[in-house]
């Protein structure tokens, strides 16, 4: 299915740690498994980006350096942060593409050849899809809500894969890619 996988692009909230609800970076606490799924990636020369909205930023809460430096330290290539309240209607709050468009330019990807993971299909698996990017839904955080409480939200789009979480999503990339 994947040919060439230029990036996996990896929401944070729900996806990477968490409950799906804002944790300032300083209380965040990855996963168990979290760590040894992005070296999985790393081991294979694949680009991790981060791929979050924090329009806890717009309110003060914390800084995107704050964030910036959160996703270097657990090992990221780069990471994409919408830092705007959702009712601001800009172009880099997922489901808009904004964020993944600027990494694609500054990176040089194709989106077609990249996937996204994260936990709500409302935003990530809608963002993902138009551009063309491989979907991977994963049941924590929001996940499971996502796809039975929220289907509706998004109901025109499916996921590639429906993952119990990041490991479990970065296996099933790696199976697919390699």
């Amino acid at each position: 299915m994947i040919e060439d996988l230029q990036a996996v692009f990896i929401d944070r909230d729900g996806t990477l740690g968490g409950d799906g609800h804002f944790i300032h970076p300083k209380d965040f606490a990855p996963y168990s498994f979290s760590r040894g799924a992005l070296n999985k990636l790393k081991h294979h020369h694949i680009k991790i980006l981060a791929l979050t909205n924090q329009h806890n930023i717009s309110k003060g809460k914390a800084t995107e350096e704050d964030f910036r430096h959160e996703f270097k330290e657990l090992g990221f290539d780069d990471s994409f942060i919408c830092p705007h309240n959702p009712a601001d209607a800009c172009s880099c709050h997922k489901p808009e593409t904004g964020l993944l468009l600027e990494a694609a330019e500054k990176y040089h990807l194709d989106l077609t050849k990249t996937v996204v993971i994260g936990d709500v299909g409302s935003t990530d698996m809608l963002a993902a899809h138009r551009v063309g990017a491989v979907k991977v839904l994963v049941s924590t955080g929001w996940g499971g809500r996502s796809n039975s409480d929220y289907r509706h939200t998004w109901s025109e789009v499916e996921a590639d894969y429906y993952a119990r979480d990041l490991a479990d999503a970065v296996d099933w990339v790696l199976k697919q890619w390699l």
